[in-house]
């Protein structure tokens, strides 16, 4: 998968998150098939335009945790991520530490992999396109004579 594909996938998979409902990075890398990849998820979102349409519900996702990723000093990327869940319903709290949080018990989506559209296509071999060369050798018992 290149990163045109990459990107394509993460955005697919993060449009179908319900409202009211959040998930990690890890998981969105998961259901692409690249679950080694969540941080990409991250960078694929962040700079996502708010013009984009569909929508891309960028703000559904959240650290493994369920912390806001701080988006470094000087932004305000965390704040307008807990008021866009906010304005949904989610309920971010503020840890003693400071982090916003989402209980992921109350509001996880975490499909399992393989149930849901994830818009990638599966890569097929030379050897899936030659399937009918295939079976003109094979003869009835399977053995491959007649």
């Amino acid at each position: 998968m290149d990163g045109d594909e990459f990107h394509a996938a993460v955005y697919h998979v993060v449009r179908q998150i319900p409202t009211q409902r959040v998930t990690s990075y890890g998981h969105i890398a998961k259901l692409i098939g690249m679950p080694n990849y969540p941080r990409h998820v991250g960078q694929a979102l962040k700079f996502v335009s708010p013009d984009v349409n569909p929508p891309i519900p960028w703000h559904r996702v959240l650290s493994s945790s369920g912390t806001i990723s701080s988006r470094g000093p000087g932004t305000d990327g965390a704040a307008r991520q807990r008021d866009a869940l906010v304005a949904e319903g989610v309920d971010v709290q503020t840890t003693r530490g400071g982090e916003l949080k989402v209980n992921l018990q109350t509001y996880g989506w975490f499909p399992a992999v393989g149930t849901i559209d994830t818009g990638v296509q599966p890569q097929q071999d030379d050897e899936d396109h030659n399937d009918d060369d295939e079976d003109e050798e094979v003869g009835q018992d399977g053995d491959g004579g007649a």
